[in-house]
């Protein structure tokens, strides 16, 4: 069984809801056993401050999910910084850097105004907020207290946004978000790697607030806050160019489209529900990094199938810069985050627990 089979399989096994006696699915229930272990231990050490946290001077919002994949993290990190700049505060976003190359412990990727450093240093998501999040510093680094010290030191920030760090417990946050997918938020129940989940359900206990992100949400921790949100296709954007087209551009077209995002399904839907006829998809790895011999294949099936045009996502079009040929052919979809309602009443609630930081 080659690699891609096995991913193949271990996809499917995380869709089922029943259990099975697949060599595999026995191996991975096997190592998931160990992985709750020590994700219980860690906790544990974490709540009984055996491991303590730290603090920085200012307060800290975290974004992160219980589950790895696509849940809108960027979106809602960008949603946050740009909210919390329109009201005054001067907020930074720091990342982890997924899949970024650095080894330098502390990375600026934007200190608002111009772009420092390219996706495959720092990674593709915090480039894509650094174009989206005007005027606000992005940071890089796996340590994000130190990162913070950085962000506080250099731009004078008064607030940060962690992405993807509900799991960083080492630093203390005054306000942790997590988002879950409204369908099947909890996968197949299982956790790494028989399952897609990072931590157990318990774990949503730690949350301030919930967001459901698509349809078909059910609250799965009734104490807590929880917002129902949805991904909104905003503008068509011109690969060469970035001349912006309305949604409606899609409409009839016969069009080839491909995406390396944990939910590629969602980015289809979008482009369905604009009218679009998707003739072909190809689908890669979250975070993927495109190579000349894959962009060749596009073409080469795109002009197959006599397409009128091709379309990725923003995240994807960050990474295709040193194609100049092909983003004159291509067009990147941007996407928001959106309320299905209360969003006032979120943004009530968020303003009076930062309220006292406010300077």
């Amino acid at each position: 069984m080659g690699k891609q089979d096995i991913r193949s399989k271990i996809q499917d096994i995380w869709k089922k809801n029943e259990r099975g006696y697949h060599p595999l699915e026995l191996a991975l229930r096997g190592a998931s056993c160990l992985y709750a272990l020590s994700i219980k231990v860690r906790n544990c050490l974490y709540d009984k401050k055996v491991f303590p946290q730290k603090r920085l001077s200012c307060k800290v919002i975290s974004v992160g999910n219980i589950v790895v994949g696509g849940t809108g993290k960027t979106p809602m990190v960008i949603y946050l910084a740009n909210l919390l700049r329109e009201k005054g505060f001067r907020p930074a976003v720091l990342s982890r850097g997924y899949m970024g190359k650095s080894k330098s412990p502390v990375n600026i990727v934007s200190d608002g105004h111009r772009l420092f450093m390219k996706p495959d240093d720092c990674g593709d998501e915090p480039v894509l907020i650094s174009q989206a999040a005007k005027g606000i510093p992005v940071l890089t680094g796996s340590k994000r207290f130190f990162t913070g010290q950085i962000a506080l030191e250099k731009f004078g920030v008064n607030v940060l946004i962690l992405d993807d760090g509900f799991q960083h417990r080492q630093l203390a946050r005054d306000i942790d978000i997590v988002l879950l997918q409204g369908e099947a938020p909890l996968g197949n129940g299982c956790l790494l790697p028989a399952g897609p989940l990072r931590e157990s359900s318990r774990a949503l206990n730690r949350a301030d607030l919930i967001f459901y992100v698509g349809d078909n949400h059910q609250n799965h921790v009734e104490s807590k806050p929880a917002f129902q949100v949805f991904h909104k296709g905003d503008v068509l954007l011109n690969g060469a160019t970035q001349q912006e087209y309305a949604l409606d551009h899609l409409r009839g077209r016969r069009i080839c489209a491909f995406a390396g995002i944990g939910s590629p399904e969602r980015f289809q839907k979008t482009l369905t529900d604009a009218g679009a006829q998707i003739v072909f998809f190809a689908s890669f790895p979250d975070h993927h990094f495109y190579t000349h011999e894959e962009i060749r294949n596009l073409q080469k099936r795109a002009a197959e199938e006599n397409v009128e045009m091709i379309v990725t996502t923003e995240k994807d079009g960050v990474k295709l810069k040193p194609f100049h040929l092909f983003l004159e052919k291509i067009h990147f979809l941007r996407v928001s985050m959106a309320f299905v309602s209360e969003e006032e009443k979120f943004i009530s609630s968020l303003l009076d627990r930062l309220q006292d930081s406010h300077t």
